[in-house]
């Protein structure tokens, strides 16, 4: 019960690692804000949480979206103990064959939004004495990814943006740290296995990439981001935790 009393508010909280995060949070005693753009997953999200929870749909990329967000939940609940900044996706091409609409696209959610969150998020926790922030980066931010250039930049984007905001924001009392999943099983990944030729070697041709031969579950990477939340985790901030399963063999 390491965050009895926490109010936490998640987005992309609708499935995979967000979803795995409210429910644990949950469990581990917080009272859970879910967004997500599909408010229909945030709902269900919210249906499976121990004691109920706050489900809103909501655009990352907009500030009037974030906006509402943190006033819902101030409204609900009073105060912000924790900030995870979930949402985001991914896209495939270079820098040749990205469109540059969905460059722009991708960085709006996977690193506007992460500011966004923040910029609505900061000044409650400032007023209330300090807090909690958890963004959602990626391994391929440290080790790079063959034909993922914009998601690569992005990810590298949130561990800088990530260290930056510890430091501004350390003597608020608020620490800010970063998790950075692997391979790790999804809707997304799911999507990736059924579309391929042959969905059964591409699963195994992904396993075979993480040293330990699978990919990961939402869970693990849900029991650090409660980690970095709680206050096991009072000494820790501007770190980014890799949970990857050992790297990626390319």
């Amino acid at each position: 019960m390491r965050l009895t009393g926490k109010i936490l508010l998640i987005t992309g909280a609708g499935s995979g690692i967000g979803r795995a995060t409210a429910l644990l949070a949950a469990r581990e005693g917080a009272q859970v804000a879910v967004a997500d753009l599909n408010m229909d997953a945030a709902e269900e999200t919210v249906s499976l949480l121990p004691n109920g929870g706050l489900a809103m749909r909501v655009d990352v990329g907009q500030s009037a979206d974030c906006a509402r967000m943190v006033q819902e939940v101030v409204a609900r609940y009073g105060r912000i103990d924790i900030l995870c900044s979930n949402a985001g996706y991914g896209i495939q091409g270079d820098v040749v064959s990205t469109a540059e609409e969905d460059w722009d696209a991708l960085f709006r959610v996977n690193v506007k939004g992460v500011f966004l969150c923040a910029k609505h998020v900061v000044p409650v926790m400032r007023r209330q004495g300090g807090g909690a922030i958890v963004n959602t980066a990626s391994n391929i931010a440290i080790i790079g990814l063959r034909d993922r250039a914009a998601y690569v930049a992005s990810k590298g984007a949130v561990d800088s943006l990530t260290r930056a905001m510890a430091l501004d924001h350390v003597a608020d009392g608020i620490r800010v740290n970063a998790v950075a999943p692997g391979p790790i099983g999804s809707p997304y990944f799911d999507r990736m296995i059924a579309n391929a030729p042959d969905p059964a070697e591409f699963k195994r041709v992904l396993d075979s990439r993480c040293p330990m031969q699978r990919l990961g579950l939402p869970e693990e990477v849900a029991k650090v981001i409660v980690f970095l939340a709680s206050d096991d985790a009072s000494f820790v901030t501007g770190a980014t935790y890799v949970v990857d399963g050992g790297g990626v063999v390319m």
